[in-house]
């Protein structure tokens, strides 16, 4: 039965931290194209100056870059405005009813309801606020002689859904609006909760506009998932990680990320396990910022439903000689993918190409991250050599995060894929890609070369994001799968999942996949390489896999394959047949 459309519709809550304004801004237009749920999304940006679409640039007095921000033009109404740290940032992606039961959604009431939302929030934290006639936004000091814009909005209404939403300056640094006229007002001051003697913090605010929005907007009911409030600098990965993940408990008691704990039973906990394992005692303090207690020992017997069975047939052998002779790596072995003998025998394996050193260290993998070396020109030729020898039918290729190149390693896909065309047009390539630090130009070198699926993995829930791999985003990654989709890709993701995340989580994260119209999931058990790696939570169930593919493909996702050895590769071949993806034409090659 079809959705009634003039029932309420769920909305999805996410506070992603601090995310560039080109992240957020492709990943909005992504719920905006293909959402069939609300979403609201609250985050912090990096500096920068946005134009609506008729802003006048001469109201940007200086070069945005001699003070550190970005320039962005952008599809919204309004002038210029300014967003960066200690403002928050509401991007409302709705469905509206039409205006006196037509089918044209009324703008101005809707920037009305978005005024109230930060009025009546404003007023739970102990500011009052108004609107100032013929001033779109949010005010203090309205009847006096010195009205101060706290708000900025700028919107956009288009075939019944919303854009774009408002900025609210909690503690920014006021001083960046003096380089713009702000919103093209030159005789109104703006002002900060901060400057107008209200002392909250960003969480505070999120959760009074969170819990206004659910009240305005949340008829369908609410699920609200966040990225994990705590961050420092030492969470994000060094460019080596050398022999381990970081330190051991008792040799740098100062600097590790328990200090500020000490006292407490977490640091203990922390310490205590580090010291039975040698884990690093920076992921398990990551793991405890995020809420997640200590996990099962290394030594745990697995269950019956986590045993892999080896079946080392002629062609498994001669597929591996194959990848020795021309000196190859596949994730399949360096990863120790339990599902190699059964996708080798099938005709699919997945190659990892631009070296095997990473310069991320995801607390999960196992690939080696000492310094890279220079990507190897000779690699796609060689990738397309072993497709045509071992006589593949569907072939993956994945990477390593190269940070240090300035493509992160785009244009050796682009290369590989022509290379595999040129030799075998039949086959059908997926690439499993880094998220390029999420630059546009190194994202449309691969979009460009047309893979029949386009992979990137969010591989966890929002909240364990930084335990999980500190040095990527859930935003950036979701913005990256919306753009590939508006590229008119067949997009996939995987989730590992036994690292401490919720059922719910993972349904949110399924509801977040769908809304930018991920075709694909992959969901598998983590299974832990090394004591330095982050400890396995708890082991899934057959029955919980089950559950969550039958949840995903009702929520409109093409093809979930979830099991306890499901790897991101794995039934490749199978899930884009049912997702329907077509090959690549030849004539679409030249």
């Amino acid at each position: 039965m079809a959705p009634d459309p003039t029932a309420p519709r769920p909305l999805h809550v996410r506070w992603l931290g601090t995310v560039r304004y080109q992240d957020a801004n492709a990943l909005q237009h992504g719920l905006y194209d293909t959402a069939v749920d609300d979403h609201l999304l609250l985050s912090e940006h990096k500096p920068v100056y946005t134009l609506g679409v008729r802003a006048d640039e001469g109201n940007v007095l200086v070069d945005p870059a001699s003070v550190g921000a970005e320039l962005v033009r952008t599809d919204r109404g309004g002038d210029v405005t300014y967003h960066g740290p200690g403002q928050l940032v509401g991007y409302p992606i709705l469905h509206l009813p039409g205006k006196g039961g037509g089918t044209k959604p009324d703008s101005a009431a809707y920037v009305h309801d978005v005024e109230q939302l930060v009025i009546d929030s404003l007023a739970d934290l102990g500011l009052a606020a108004d609107r100032l006639p013929d001033y779109p936004g949010v005010w203090v000091g309205v009847g006096t002689d010195a009205p101060r814009k706290v708000c900025a909005i700028g919107v956009r209404l288009n075939r019944g859904r919303t854009l774009h939403g408002f900025g609210l300056n909690v503690d920014p640094d006021l001083t960046m609006f003096n380089h713009i006229v702000p919103c093209g007002i030159p005789d109104k001051a703006v002002t900060s909760l901060r400057a107008e003697g209200i002392d909250a913090t960003m969480a505070e605010v999120v959760d009074v506009v969170v819990a206004r929005a659910t009240e305005r907007w949340g008829a369908g009911g609410v699920d609200r998932h966040d990225v994990v409030w705590r961050h420092r600098e030492s969470d994000l990965a060094p460019f080596s990680r050398g022999e381990g993940a970081g330190e051991v408990a008792g040799q740098v008691r100062a600097s590790g990320p328990t200090r500020g704990r000490e006292a407490t039973g977490a640091a203990k906990a922390i310490d205590e396990q580090a010291a039975a394992e040698g884990t690093s005692v920076r992921l398990l303090g990551r793991l405890a910022d995020a809420g997640v207690a200590q996990g099962l020992a290394i030594g745990e017997r697995k269950p019956e439903w986590m045993r892999a069975k080896a079946r080392m047939g002629e062609d498994y052998l001669r597929l591996k000689q194959t990848m020795r002779q021309l000196d190859l790596v596949t994730v399949c072995e360096e990863a120790g993918c339990p599902n190699i003998y059964e996708c080798w025998q099938d005709g699919t394996a997945t190659f990892m190409i631009n070296g095997e050193r990473c310069t991320r260290a995801c607390g999960f993998c196992l690939v080696d991250t000492r310094h890279p070396q220079a990507p190897d020109p000779g690699e796609p030729e060689r990738v397309a050599t072993a497709v045509e020898q071992m006589g593949l039918r569907y072939a993956v290729l994945t990477t390593v995060a190269r940070d240090d190149l300035a493509d992160g390693g785009a244009s050796q896909f682009a290369a590989t894929i022509a290379a595999i065309r040129r030799r075998t047009p039949g086959v059908q390539v997926e690439t499993l890609i880094s998220d390029c630090k999420g630059d546009p130009a190194s994202l449309d070198v691969i979009f460009e070369a047309r893979p029949e699926v386009l992979n990137h993995n969010i591989e966890t829930v929002a909240r364990l994001q930084r335990a999980v791999r500190p040095s990527a985003s859930y935003a950036r990654s979701l913005a990256l799968l919306a753009r590939a989709k508006a590229a008119g890709l067949t997009t996939k993701s995987s989730l590992i999942v036994g690292m401490g995340e919720t059922f719910d989580e993972l349904v949110g994260t399924l509801a977040d996949l769908r809304g930018i119209g991920v075709d694909i999931v992959t969901i598998g058990q983590y299974l832990r390489p090394t004591t330095h790696h982050l400890p396995v939570a708890r082991w899934v169930t057959p029955e919980e896999f089950a559950e969550l593919k039958r949840i995903g493909e009702a929520m409109g996702i093409d093809h979930v394959e979830s099991g306890p050895l499901t790897r991101s590769s794995y039934h490749a071949r199978q899930a884009a047949d049912a997702a329907e993806v077509e090959t690549v034409a030849p004539a679409a090659l030249a």
